[in-house]
């Protein structure tokens, strides 16, 4: 109660004693390194109140956070003068089929009881560089495209980007910057022979008429499978002896949306609505035996630790991450 009380005082004080003037400086550099115009002084004065009210949600929480109160610290970022409902609109896209069929579903004799303690592919140089979605709801085809290129260098030894925009122009059963979900684009794969990689086909980011060229393409899958619903074990053995998986989180918290670093555990989060697909691309345990994911964005290196995030593993489905994951065959 007492750690309470006076993470509630800081966070008062957060909120009460904040120098206008110094607001005002922060709010014109924030605008200068973001590329910010407004449409008049009433657009500005809108973003400009949406971002004050996130600045003092990210002042409060990290205060919380050095009295021990949070696993995690918050930071502006890019989305600042965004509320956490527009970036869900803007920013997210994972959409399930009308009609999910999960019949290629891992066998569960792949499952192991003894795992590493840890596994980092981007260490093992099948993990490309973090991409921007940008302002279309393309995340399932980041992920897609992730999960694609991490068996690629496995099988390969080579590490190519391949095109969301792809994907995103050519996967019928899919929405485009609408939306979509990830198996969809593996089939997508699997039927058309391929997907181009992204120097042969670069990211848009809006819908276009499909441009694939089989002279581009880099790589194929056969199929697909999907790990249990909600099996977190089950997800760590996919990462273990698979790769990169792809995954489904919740990213509707305004905590999300401003994470910088730290393990993330929001018990807001919900693992019932899954809207936003992101990359498992490994697990680990920190120094004080908390244990966490490793998860990459599709929001820019601005965004979170460098486009990643270290979410909770363990912590109850934390943001349902293991109820919508697959990966491709190759």
């Amino acid at each position: 109660m007492l750690w309470c009380a006076c993470a509630m005082l800081l966070a008062a004080s957060a909120l009460g004693h904040l120098d206008p003037a110094a607001l005002d400086a922060q709010w014109e550099q924030w605008k200068v390194a973001h590329g910010r115009e407004y449409n008049g002084l009433d657009e500005e004065g809108v973003r400009r109140a949406v971002w004050e009210k996130n600045m003092l949600l990210i002042q409060a929480h990290n205060q919380e956070a050095a009295l021990g109160l949070h696993s995690y610290e918050l930071g502006m970022n890019h989305l600042g003068d965004m509320t956490s409902e527009e970036v869900a609109e803007k920013m997210t896209g994972l959409l399930l089929p009308l009609n999910p069929e999960r019949s290629f579903t891992m066998d569960l004799d792949d499952k192991v009881s003894r795992l590493p303690k840890s596994v980092d592919y981007r260490k093992k140089g099948m993990v490309t560089s973090v991409k921007n979605q940008g302002s279309c709801g393309s995340c399932w085809a980041f992920s897609s495209a992730g999960a694609l290129e991490g068996q690629l260098a496995k099988k390969t030894g080579q590490l190519v980007d391949l095109s969301p925009q792809n994907l995103v122009d050519c996967v019928e059963g899919n929405d485009g910057c609408g939306g979509g979900y990830m198996t969809t684009a593996f089939d997508y794969v699997r039927v058309n022979g391929g997907i181009d990689s992204e120097a042969a086909y670069p990211y848009m980011g809006e819908d276009q008429p499909c441009r694939y060229n089989a002279s581009g393409a880099a790589a194929q899958c056969s199929g697909y499978k999907e790990v249990p619903v909600g099996d977190e074990h089950a997800l760590a053995v996919a990462l273990y002896k698979v790769g990169p998986v792809s995954v489904g989180i919740d990213a509707m918290q305004s905590s999300f949306q401003f994470y910088q670093r730290g393990i993330y555990y929001d018990a807001n989060c919900n693992k019932e609505d899954v809207n936003h697909a992101v990359l498992a691309v490994g697990y680990g345990v920190n120094a004080k035996g908390k244990k966490f994911w490793i998860v990459k964005n599709s929001w820019g290196e601005g965004w979170g630790n460098k486009g990643y995030i270290l979410m909770a593993r363990n912590r109850g489905n934390l943001c349902g991450i293991a109820n919508l994951a697959s990966y491709p065959i190759m």
